[in-house]
C-alpha cells in the first residue's frame, strides 16, 4: 500500500539502464548497492594507472599516434572516474533520494563502459601486429578489468554484463581475426583460437560469478533491512512502532523552530472492544489496517502516526504553531476514524478519544509527554465518545494513569 513504501521505501528502482531489471529492490538495498560504487576510488585510480603504463610502454616502443592518444584517453577517463566518486560523496552519498542515485549509477555507468571500450581499442590496435609480448601485456589488461569489474560492481548486474562485454567480445572477435591470418608461425591459428576462447569462458565465468555473487549480497542486505524495519515497525499496520517513534521525537525535537511546537496526540479507539468481541479477532485486525490507513492519509508528510500497541496509537505533529492547530487535527482525526468501516460487507462504526499535550509547555521529555496525554485521553474517555482534551495541570499529576 502506498503509506507503507513511504515508510518502508519499498518502490520499484528505474534507472535507464536497468528498466527491465527484476525483481524491484526495496529503496535502502538500492541506495546500499549503488554506495559501493563509490567505494572503490583506489582500485578505479590503479588500474588507470596500470593502463597508462602499459600504453607508455607500447608507445616507446612503437612511437604509435593511436597508442598515445588511446593513453592519453584512458587517464582523462580514470581522472573523471574519481572526480565522480568525490563529486557524489559531496553531493550527499547514499542519503540522497532515489531518483538522484540513479543518475550518478548512470553516470558511473557511462565512464565505466568508455573504460572497457578503452582497453578493447588498444587490444584491436596491438593485434594488426604480431607482437606476443606487447599482447601478453594488452590481453592482462582485459583479464585484470573484467576481475575488478566482478569484484567491485556485482551489486549492479547489467553494469557487470555490458562492462565485460565490452572489453572482451571486440577483442575475442579480433584474435580469431588474426588466428586466421597467414602468419607462417607453427600452431599460429590454433593458439590463437584458443586465447580467443579462453577469453569469452572466462568472461562468461565472470558473468556467472556476479550473477551469483549479486543474489547473494540481495538476501543479505534485503534480510538486513527487513530485521531493522520489524525492530521499528508495527507488523500488522506498518506504522512506526514505539522504537521508532522515540527516535522520531527526538529528531523532530532538536529540528524544531523556537517559534513552534510539538503535539503529542495519544488515541484510544471507541468500540474497538466490542467489534473484537464480536466479530473476531481477524476482523478487528482488518479494522486496525484500515485505522492505520486513514491516519496517515489525515496527516501531513512531516508528521508522524505509530501504533503503540492494541487500540492505542500516537501521532507527532510538527510546526506547531498555536494549540489550535492541534485540535484541528484532532478533530480531523476523530472525523475521519469515525465514517463507517466495510469489512466482508458488514458496515461497522468507531471513533476515537484524544488527549494532547504540547512541547515545551507540558515538557521535552518523550515519556513525561506521553503521560500527560494519557491523562488527558483519560478525561477525554471519561466525557464520552470522540472528545479531545489537552493535558492540564491535574493531568501532570495524573500522567500515568490507565486509560479505562
Amino acid at each position: 500500500m502506498e503509506r507503507r513504501q513511504e515508510i518502508d521505501g519499498e518502490r520499484p528502482v528505474r534507472t535507464w539502464f536497468n528498466r527491465a531489471a527484476a525483481p524491484a529492490l526495496p529503496d535502502a538495498v538500492y541506495r546500499d548497492l549503488v554506495s559501493t560504487l563509490f567505494t572503490m576510488t583506489a582500485p578505479i585510480a590503479g588500474f588507470g594507472i596500470l593502463y597508462a603504463l602499459v600504453g607508455s610502454l607500447i608507445y616507446i616502443k612503437w612511437h604509435d599516434g593511436w597508442i598515445a592518444a588511446l593513453t592519453g584517453i584512458a587517464i582523462a577517463v580514470t581522472i573523471g572516474r574519481v572526480l565522480l566518486i568525490r563529486a557524489y560523496h559531496r553531493a550527499g552519498g547514499a542519503d540522497q533520494d532515489v531518483a538522484r542515485l540513479g543518475r550518478w549509477e548512470g553516470r558511473y555507468a557511462i565512464l565505466t563502459y568508455a573504460f572497457a571500450l578503452l582497453i578493447a581499442a588498444l587490444n584491436l590496435c596491438v593485434l594488426m601486429a604480431h607482437e606476443p609480448l606487447v599482447h601478453l601485456a594488452t590481453v592482462s589488461l582485459v583479464f585484470t578489468f573484467g576481475a575488478g569489474i566482478v569484484s567491485r560492481n556485482t551489486g549492479r548486474p547489467t553494469l557487470c554484463a555490458i562492462s565485460v562485454s565490452l572489453a572482451v567480445l571486440p577483442v575475442a572477435f579480433a584474435m580469431f581475426v588474426h588466428a586466421a591470418s597467414d602468419d607462417g608461425e607453427r600452431l599460429h591459428t590454433e593458439f590463437f583460437t584458443l586465447e580467443a576462447l579462453l577469453l569469452i569462458t572466462v568472461g562468461l565465468m565472470s558473468l556467472a560469478s556476479a550473477r551469483h555473487l549479486y543474489g547473494a549480497s540481495v538476501e543479505h542486505l534485503t534480510a538486513k533491512h527487513d530485521l531493522g524495519k520489524l525492530a521499528r515497525f508495527d507488523p500488522l499496520t506498518g506504522l512506526p512502532n514505539r522504537l521508532l517513534l522515540r527516535e522520531s521525537f527526538q529528531a523532530k525535537l532538536k529540528s524544531a523552530h523556537a517559534t513552534s511546537q510539538l503535539a503529542i496526540h495519544y488515541l484510544d479507539l471507541d468500540g474497538f472492544k466490542a467489534i473484537n468481541d464480536q466479530y473476531g479477532h481477524p476482523v478487528g485486525d482488518r479494522m486496525l489496517v484500515e485505522v492505520a490507513d486513514r491516519l496517515a492519509s489525515a496527516i501531513r508528510t512531516q508528521d508522524v502516526a505509530a501504533r503503540l500497541g492494541g487500540d492505542e496509537f500516537l501521532l507527532i505533529q510538527s510546526h506547531v504553531h498555536h494549540a489550535d492547530q492541534a485540535e484541528l487535527l484532532a478533530r480531523r482525526v476523530i472525523r475521519q476514524l469515525s465514517e463507517p468501516y466495510v469489512i466482508d460487507g458488514v458496515a461497522m462504526r468507531i471513533s476515537v478519544s484524544i488527549g494532547i499535550a504540547l512541547t515545551p509547555e507540558h515538557g521535552i521529555d518523550m515519556e513525561r509527554l506521553m503521560g500527560c496525554a494519557d491523562a488527558a485521553l483519560y478525561r477525554s474517555k471519561a466525557k464520552g465518545k470522540a472528545q479531545v482534551q489537552f493535558c492540564g495541570p491535574e493531568d501532570v499529576q495524573d500522567e500515568g494513569r490507565a486509560v479505562a
